[in-house]
């Protein structure tokens, strides 16, 4: 492995026009077809094996046309304190409202609230339900700037108006502002990392090609293999994060053997040979943790996954390509000015911070271990009583419209009322269909629980029938889910009784079951992920407790980051000051985001960090000084690593929506929780307490693992034999 990619460094540093001129023709030509490309549709959320999507499905063929995806509002009129909307005034209000609402080009219909008695029974607040015939994504500024514009002249009649629904729904979402900031946030530490413009400004430009030819790529393919418009947010999050990372390792790499009197290109080629080494195994764990997330069952977590595995391929592939020709055309830039003005040699640090960190632990080992483990299992406490949902409008500011909206209705027309629960009753082939419905109607209106079952509807072919359920409970209450669990339990009593059978769907049960299904699939996709991570770690490290100890870390730092997130985010500690203002169940992906993620990463430090100790190790230095060894030439690519990510994922926290905070703050906690205590403190208290039984590999096992020269040894001795070459002179040997 480290000779074929010490000679794709050396290549590529030679050929470096050519590579350049490749990359430049490869971005073109995935931009151009990113251009010509038809624009890819939203497409529906779907999760298959769930009686939700069953009983969708079942209306989808027996209700043609009627779950079209056409964009909806719900415009809730609420009267002045002391009045009621059927008032003369305010009856005129509202209908001169769904009037106007009704004359939009790209309007469907609206329905008078007064027509379809959707009044409060206090009389206090009615709703009117805007169909429109495109999607939400499909509206126009006018469309929506009429919407707008109606709710407010009925406000100037004296009214409170506000709407929710897929209209109105801000489609603004993670990004802009958060992606400038952390980039932002990233160079800054670079340049404190590296002391050097252009080596701090050769990782941003490399991982921002690498990010442009995926997201072409991406927008390119889009329509041919069904991809969705979010197909593409976690590959440009990943897939400039490790971008970032690759970059800095293998130019933190370039400086240290430039340090050592090597000429650039020997220097280059050492550095794709060595730390290139690291790249490819780290990556390859990035990418077995994201492809692992079809395991899951979702479909558009699936294309999530492999769109975002094939950024980070991308991504190793330039930090392995173009960054070693960009060293050639720059060799001497990217050094410390105290380099290029005393020459090699210099430079190359004895003791750092690094060094110092490494021997207080090497001296108090235990005590390191156990703060580490027993504060994270401190934070990791309040994942017991983790609940999963998924948080819906009355999660968002009351700053918003939607959120206002909700509000309204919950107090006109009872919590349950934004939630209500679909019931489809499939009665083909029973003689009575009406008469089953009838029943099944019935006998769910009496569960306990229920406020009302609206009228049953049907199909042409009168065979099937889908009615409402309204809860007394809100969407996201325990006691909903409970009467969703009841429903479901008397399914077969009611079947043998009428011969029909029914499912319950909707919203409220969808969310229900993902939950579910989420939490299901969560072991089962920590086995594969985790498993094949500890045989490729196996593979690198030739050790068996080394890959052990970097899962164990891996899920106590996973563990407590979702701690946090329930101690913030469901239990409400602190949650004003991130600007939550509401609390409630945990995203029901959050999870399986959290695991597929931050593993990925937290395996970048493992590999980034470990693999310097276990060169340290082959090449002769005792269990300790490797330890010390390793730390002394990466912790700083690892804190600075790590600190990029942070930055990152944490400007996500400013969103004014509660589930983009939510991902944000949740992965930035596991980062610092996993880079700063489980790395750079128990990863180095672990390694000092088994000393060389670290490295212990069963002769067996030795024997059936796969070579592979990650740490270069015979690069390094047959590079040692070469003697120093003065700065300015590297181009004799180029």
């Amino acid at each position: 492995m480290a000779t074929f990619l010490y000679r794709v460094g050396r290549l590529a540093f030679r050929r470096r026009w050519y590579v350049a001129l490749v990359w430049a023709a490869v971005l073109a030509a995935v931009g151009l077809g990113a251009l010509k490309a038809p624009g890819a549709a939203d497409e529906g959320f779907s999760m298959p094996g769930i009686e939700s999507q069953k009983a969708f499905d079942l209306m989808e063929q027996r209700f043609p046309g009627t779950t079209a995806d056409g964009a909806t509002a719900r415009v809730v009129f609420v009267a002045p304190h002391g009045e009621k909307v059927t008032a003369a005034g305010n009856r005129k209000a509202v209908e001169d409202a769904v009037a106007e609402l009704a004359d939009g080009s790209q309007v469907a219909s609206a329905v008078d609230p007064f027509q379809a008695k959707t009044v409060s029974k206090d009389g206090t607040t009615a709703y009117a339900t805007v169909t429109y015939k495109v999607a939400a994504d499909d509206l126009t500024d006018a469309g929506r700037t009429q919407l707008e514009k109606t709710l407010d002249e009925a406000r100037d009649a004296g009214l409170t108006v506000d709407a929710g629904g897929t209209a109105v729904a801000d489609r603004g979402g993670a990004g802009g502002a958060a992606e400038v900031i952390g980039v932002a946030i990233a160079a800054v530490v670079l340049l404190v990392t590296f002391g050097s413009l252009a080596a701090a400004g050769l990782p941003l430009l490399t991982a921002l090609i690498g990010v442009g030819v995926s997201m072409a790529t991406i927008l390119a393919l889009a329509d041919a293999l069904g991809l969705s418009t979010t197909t593409g947010t976690l590959a440009m999050m990943l897939g400039l994060a490790v971008g970032i990372d690759y970059a800095l390792f293998i130019v933190s790499r370039y400086r240290e053997e430039r340090a050592k009197g090597r000429a650039a290109q020997e220097a280059t080629s050492l550095a794709v040979g060595t730390a290139g080494s690291a790249v490819v195994f780290a990556g390859l764990t990035v990418v077995i943790a994201l492809a692992g997330l079809s395991v899951v069952g979702i479909p558009m977590l699936t294309k999530m996954g492999l769109a975002a595995a094939g950024a980070v391929v991308v991504a190793v592939v330039i930090a392995l390509t173009l960054v070693p020709a960009l060293l050639g055309f720059w060799p001497n830039a990217v050094l410390r000015r105290k380099v290029r003005r005393s020459g090699p040699g210099e430079a190359e640090a004895k003791d750092n911070g690094g060094t110092r960190w490494a021997r207080f632990v090497l001296r108090r080992p235990l005590p390191v271990l156990l703060l580490g483990v027993v504060g994270l299992g401190a934070l990791a406490l309040p994942m017991t009583s983790l609940q999963l949902g998924m948080p819906g409008d009355e999660a968002k500011p009351t700053s918003t419209t939607e959120r206002r909206a909700y509000d309204a209705l919950a107090e006109g027309f009872g919590p349950g009322f934004n939630g209500p629960l679909t019931v489809v009753v499939d009665a083909k082939g029973d003689d009575d269909a009406k008469g089953a419905a009838s029943t099944i109607a019935r006998e769910i209106g009496a569960t306990k629980g229920v406020v009302s079952v609206s009228p049953a509807r049907f199909n042409e072919a009168g065979d099937t029938a889908v009615f409402s359920v309204v809860p007394s409970t809100a969407p996201t209450d325990e006691k909903t889910k409970d009467l969703v669990t009841t429903i479901r339990g008397e399914r077969p009593g009611v079947e043998s009784a009428t011969g029909a059978t029914f499912e319950v769907t909707g919203t409220t049960a969808l969310n229900i079951d993902i939950s579910e299904k989420v939490q299901s699939a969560l072991v089962p996709y920590l086995i594969v992920v985790v498993g094949l991570a500890i045989v490729l770690l196996m593979v690198v490290f030739r050790s068996l407790l080394v890959p052990l100890k970097a899962a164990l870390g891996f899920l106590l730092s996973v563990l407590a980051s979702l701690g946090a997130v329930v101690v913030v985010f469901q239990e409400g500690h602190g949650a004003g000051l991130l600007g939550v203002e509401t609390t409630g169940p945990i995203m029901s992906l959050m999870p399986i985001f959290l695991v597929g993620i931050v593993f990925g990463l937290a395996m970048d430090y493992e590999v980034f960090l470990v693999s310097r100790m276990r060169e340290a190790y082959v090449h002769g230095e005792s269990a300790h000084q490797a330890v010390t060894s390793g730390f002394r030439h990466s912790a700083r690519v690892v804190v600075a690593a790590a600190l990029i990510m942070i930055a990152v994922f944490a400007g996500f926290i400013g969103e004014s929506d509660s589930m983009i905070k939510m991902i944000g703050f949740g992965l930035a906690a596991a980062v610092l929780l996993d880079a700063f205590v489980v790395r750079m403190a128990i990863v180095p208290a672990v390694l000092t307490l088994l000393g060389d039984k670290a490295w212990w590999l069963p002769r067996w096992l030795d024997r059936a693992l796969p070579r592979v020269d990650v740490e270069g040894e015979g690069l390094t001795r047959a590079a040692d034999t070469s003697e120093p070459v003065p700065l300015g002179q590297e181009a004799v040997r180029v």
